[in-house]
This record gives C-alpha cells, sequence and structure tokens, in this order.
C-alpha cells in the first residue's frame, strides 16, 4: 500500500467561480471528511493529485496548512469528461487500524479455454473491507481453461491476509460468455451454389 505526501491549504471561497480560479492555478479544489467532524475544504496541487490518484486507493498523508497532518483515501474524483483533468475530488479521513470498506480492480491471468468466448466483468472492482494503511492495490484472478458458462464467484477469490469481502459471497464477479456464431451474408450461399453449378 503506497503512501503519497501532498500538502493541502484550506480554502474559503466557494462556489463555480471560486472552482475556476483554483482550477486555472493548476490546483484541484476538493472536501474531506469523516470521523464525525465537519467536513473540510481543501486546495491541493493538480499535479501531484492526479499522480497520486493513479493508484487505486492510494493513501494520502495530508499536510494541511503546515499545521495539521491527516490521513485519507480518495471516495470520489470528479475528471473533465473530454480533457481528463481533475474537477474535484471528495476524501475520506482515517486512521491507522481503522477498517474501511473500499474497491480494488480486479485482474486477470491465463487464457480462456480455445473457442473465441467472451471474458465478462461483472464486477470490475471487489468491494471488500480492509485496514486503511493496508488496501491491497488489486487482486489477480486465474481464468485459465474457463469454458462457456463458467463464472467465478466472490467467495472464490483468494484475498490477501486482513482482508475481507464486503458483498455476498455469491456475486458473480467473472463469467464466460458463449462466442457469437458469426452469420453468413446474404447471398453467400447463393454465391457459392452457383460457382459449384459453374
Amino acid at each position: 500500500m503506497s503512501e503519497v505526501k501532498i500538502a493541502a491549504t484550506t480554502r474559503t471561497e466557494f462556489g463555480k467561480g471560486a472552482a475556476r480560479r483554483i482550477r486555472r492555478d493548476n490546483k484541484v479544489p476538493g472536501v474531506l471528511y469523516g470521523h464525525g467532524s465537519d467536513p473540510l475544504h481543501l486546495t491541493f496541487p493538480g499535479h501531484e493529485l492526479l499522480l497520486a490518484l493513479r493508484t487505486p486507493n492510494v493513501l494520502i498523508a495530508l499536510d494541511i496548512d503546515g499545521k495539521s497532518n491527516e490521513l485519507a483515501i480518495p471516495k470520489a474524483v470528479q475528471r473533465d469528461p473530454l480533457k481528463g483533468f481533475l474537477e474535484h475530488v471528495d476524501l475520506q479521513l482515517v486512521k491507522r487500524g481503522e477498517k474501511v470498506q473500499v474497491e480494488i480492480p480486479v485482474q486477470t491471468e491465463g487464457e480462456l479455454a480455445p473457442g473465441g468466448n467472451l471474458l465478462e466483468h461483472v464486477l470490475p472492482a471487489l468491494p471488500v473491507e480492509a485496514e486503511a494503511t493496508h488496501i491491497p492495490e488489486s487482486v489477480t484472478v486465474s481464468v485459465e481453461g474457463l469454458e462457456a458458462g463458467a463464472s467465478v464467484l466472490a467467495k472464490d477469490i483468494t484475498l490477501p491476509s486482513g482482508v475481507t469481502l464486503a458483498v455476498e459471497e455469491d456475486a458473480v464477479v467473472l463469467q464466460v460468455l458463449a462466442a457469437q456464431a458469426e452469420e453468413a451474408p446474404e447471398g453467400a450461399e447463393e454465391a457459392g451454389d452457383e460457382a459449384a453449378e459453374a
């Protein structure tokens, strides 16, 4: 579990105009909440935050105004749909030793059984409960040799020590769909018959 240090400053300006001004300075507006405390409105350095958020469920060590240090994990990230830059981020306050619910990406390894079948990620991310400072970056599932109709349930996935499911054990995470038979284009059979007669 990676921990990234980021300096943040409290902000007193709100609304769309203030948010636009913050983004023009290559910074990102955000909110820190949790543990029953009042939401804290913050401004983050854009580039550093963007790099940190490349890691799912990254643990962020916040240095707020150079006065207080807090640990947080990202809970909601808004990005510009076209350009992809960060528009706003919500962070949840966490403490060392505390259990939190997060979703971790599901990665696969291995090859499906021959036949052109398709693998569907029913749950691209698996809901789990883990200690805030030991959240796994992802889980890897082997799909080696799986045939059409096969599925992988949440309970089939091996989780790291200290991590438990936060979803029904029988929830389908992955399933193998049968390959769609391609229909011959109209007229192809007739053309074949004519060629045979010729």
